[in-house]
């Protein structure tokens, strides 16, 4: 059994359930970025939202402690631009859009991701490494 991974199946037997442990938090912090770019390809979204699409995902679900602090960093970064818009039910709400350098970052993920996918299941494949 993988450490950090859940076996519903009992001992000796492979698991695919995702896991809240070290393992699936610092594989979801290297690509949450991207995913949260990813969504914003297809148009502005707030924080919230963000964080309900994210959540139908259970590998990428998060908190809002972890959301804010990466958008703020794409705002930074010149990959993400807010705008305030008022919202029927409360404050005005940030949305945030993506940039031309956002969708050019998202672009070369998208094309690098293949290839380095291809090759972390090609060391991760018993018997392929010399």
């Amino acid at each position: 059994m993988v450490p950090g991974i859940a076996n519903p199946d009992g001992p000796g037997e492979a698991s695919t359930e995702p896991s809240d442990g070290p393992v699936a938090t610092q594989l979801r912090k290297g690509v949450l970025e991207y995913c949260v770019l990813a969504l914003l390809r297809d148009g502005p979204r707030y924080g919230v939202e963000l964080l309900q699409e994210l959540g139908r995902f259970p590998m990428l679900a998060t908190s809002q402690g972890t959301i804010y602090p990466l958008l703020s960093r794409l705002r930074r970064a010149g990959l993400a631009d807010t705008f305030l818009r008022d919202s029927a039910s409360g404050p005005s709400r940030r949305y945030y859009t993506l940039t031309d350098a956002g969708r050019e970052a998202l672009r070369e993920f998208t094309a690098l991701w293949p290839a380095f996918r291809e090759t972390v299941d090609h060391v991760l494949a018993p018997g392929e490494n010399p």
